[in-house]
């Protein structure tokens, strides 16, 4: 049966996606994937200068807020924001998040900022003025859920940001050449803004400035420049698509006097989707 809905299109490529996971890598580890290095890679010092994509976040905050996160992770987004107002919520469900949350807010010497370690389509009872999530969304099934539980939970606006190219379909160039078939889409900002139009809702989305904070520096050889190449691919798999990509290395990467820039990766920009939740169409 043909999907007849935004919501419906939404949860069928959720659904894509792990058909897809399943089908070439099997069933997958139970319990907290965003733990050890990966958790500790969204912690970042809270006391930094904002960069100007937090700062168009932070400018909605008021002194005296309490801003809630569902899916805050390691703190990223939360902790600098708790410097600015009266209260940080962050709801997670991973503990190993949770724990990198926790010891950057003490090592931070943040006591305004309270973990909650639940599934946000499962909290009770949290409430603030502005609710924010960021990079939740590509992994979310029942979305109208999702969002409708940001809505309930602020007084005064809600703040979903995502990135242009969903990070997971980044590498689809890499994951095709590997595994002979097109990568399946995440839900990006356009089928998030469908869902939201019709549940009646009529976001301002805007289109923030800076590159993706992740990149950081250029692999500057090409043994590196390989594993970049290969960190997205299955754990099972990455000897043989490194042997691929050192094969057609120059197809693939740009020498510059930095490095090695990566010619497979689609621009993306982050997209800042916002609304007042009593604004409806």
């Amino acid at each position: 049966m043909p999907c007849t809905s935004a919501a419906e299109r939404y949860a069928a490529l959720i659904d894509s996606v792990e058909e897809q996971k399943a089908r070439l890598f099997g069933s997958q580890p139970r319990g907290d994937v965003w733990t050890g290095d990966l958790a500790r890679l969204f912690r970042l010092d809270p006391h930094r200068q904002l960069p100007a994509n937090l700062e168009a976040v932070a400018q909605y905050i008021q002194p005296q807020d309490v801003f809630v996160e569902a899916g805050g992770g390691a703190g990223r987004v939360g902790l600098p924001v708790a410097l600015r107002c009266r209260k940080v919520v962050n709801v997670d469900r991973s503990p190993g998040m949770a724990a990198e949350f926790t010891a950057s807010a003490a090592g931070a010497g943040i006591g305004n900022a309270e973990l909650v370690l639940e599934d946000w389509l499962e909290v009770q009872g949290v409430k603030g003025d502005v609710v924010f999530s960021a990079d939740v969304t590509y992994f979310v099934r029942d979305i109208v859920q999702f969002v409708r539980k940001m809505e309930a939970a602020a007084s005064r606006r809600v703040i979903i940001t995502v990135w242009s190219v969903p990070p997971p379909h980044r590498n689809a160039a890499i994951f095709r050449l590997v595994y002979g078939e097109d990568r399946a889409p995440a839900p990006g900002h356009a089928d998030l803004v469908a869902v939201l139009w019709e549940m009646g809702i009529l976001p301002d989305v805007r289109v923030l400035t800076e590159p993706p904070w992740w990149d950081g520096e250029l692999p500057r050889t090409r043994e590196a420049a390989v594993q970049v190449a290969v960190e997205e691919i299955g754990p099972s798999d990455r000897q043989r698509a490194g042997r691929i990509i050192e094969a057609r290395f120059d197809e693939f990467f740009r020498r510059v006097p930095s490095g090695y820039i990566p010619t497979w990766r689609e621009p993306m920009k982050e997209m800042l989707i916002t609304w007042e939740p009593w604004r409806k169409a």
